[in-house]
């Protein structure tokens, strides 16, 4: 055996190059892309709300000669919202600190680990309030596998044969002859739309619109333009819905299979109607622009420090009628 032998010249250390971390990238979530962000001062409060169907009404006639012009108005209610403060921490010991190898850093892991926490509370209770049935006053529309869909069902995006342009269309249309907005957000996870950017229907339309695009190149913003629409969004975060130790994870998707197609204007105002909003409240000391906010804590008795990530918020539909929800869009 040659000495010295290979274990006495090398001791296996941690790399200071790389590390991995299942840390997904911010623009796998489409909780603060799809409904505009209202910023507010306290954590709860009004706002005004206009009648839809006073606006929609014509109460405009022909004057005579000397004679006053028609007269009407329009009626006023308020909403409320009420922002939610959803917190976690990690605490970092000293001992740990000191005693960590080249390139782990408590301090930036732990960061890093809460912000994450964060990203995924978030999305995960915007599906919970949006990405679901039962919440738009649109009926929902069920896919099914099958060739004849009922009332208020499609054929399945993944099926041939289906539609998926002629479905959302048909809803489009829908929703504009109720309340006068088009819808222009489509919002679908990873699954649905890959099925989208290769269904032989949209590859079609598609080849017409975009001389020259190939199949591989296919682009969320192409669908939207096939559908008449500002934009697709697509969501890629996923969620582990398994207790901590568990030995088997169970890890899926968070918008799951189905579709939202809604109105949402591109930021809030007065007199805006949208789906949704998302109000923040940044009035919290130290609160950002999205309502969010990371504190160091001193934990003396624990001879530590928490990093605690804190972000306040309301997710709220606003007009349930400018949004539909296809659920069960792929088999």
């Amino acid at each position: 055996m040659p000495q010295p032998s290979y274990s006495q010249v090398h001791v296996d250390r941690p790399l200071t190059t790389i590390s991995t971390a299942y840390i997904q990238a911010a623009d796998a979530f489409v909780s603060d892309k799809c409904f505009p962000p209202v910023p507010v001062q306290k954590q709860s409060d009004l706002y005004f709300v206009y009648s839809k169907n006073d606006f929609q009404r014509s109460v405009a006639s022909v004057r005579a000669p000397g004679t006053e012009s028609a007269g009407g108005g329009y009626s006023l209610s308020t909403a409320s919202y009420s922002c939610l403060p959803i917190a976690v921490h990690k605490d970092v010991d000293e001992q740990t600190r000191a005693n960590s190898d080249d390139p782990l850093n408590a301090d930036r892991d732990a960061t890093i680990w809460v912000s994450h926490q964060m990203l995924l509370r978030r999305e995960i209770d915007w599906a919970g309030k949006y990405f679901t049935t039962g919440v738009w006053s649109n009926t929902d529309q069920t896919g099914v596998a099958s060739d004849s869909p009922g009332s208020n069902e499609f054929e399945q995006w993944d099926r041939t044969g289906s539609v998926p342009v002629e479905n959302i269309s048909a809803r489009q249309a829908a929703i504009l002859d109720a309340t006068g907005f088009l819808p222009n957000c489509l919002v679908v996870s990873w699954s649905v739309y890959r099925t989208l950017k290769n269904h032989a229907e949209m590859l079609d339309r598609i080849k017409y619109n975009f001389p020259g695009a190939e199949p591989a190149k296919v682009t969320a913003q192409m669908i939207a333009s096939v559908l008449d629409l500002d934009r697709v969004l697509v969501a890629k975060s996923v969620r582990n819905t398994s207790l901590e130790g568990n030995a088997t994870q169970s890890v899926s998707a968070i918008l799951g299979k189905g579709a939202l197609l809604c109105y949402c204007p591109a930021g809030p105002g007065l007199l805006v109607p949208s789906a949704g909003y998302t109000f923040a409240w940044t009035g919290l000391l130290g609160a950002g622009a999205i309502g969010a906010r990371i504190k160091r804590i001193p934990m003396l008795h624990l001879e530590a420090d928490r990093i605690e990530a804190e972000m306040a918020y309301d997710q709220k539909v606003v007009a349930a009628d400018l949004g539909v929800f296809f659920d069960a869009c792929i088999g």
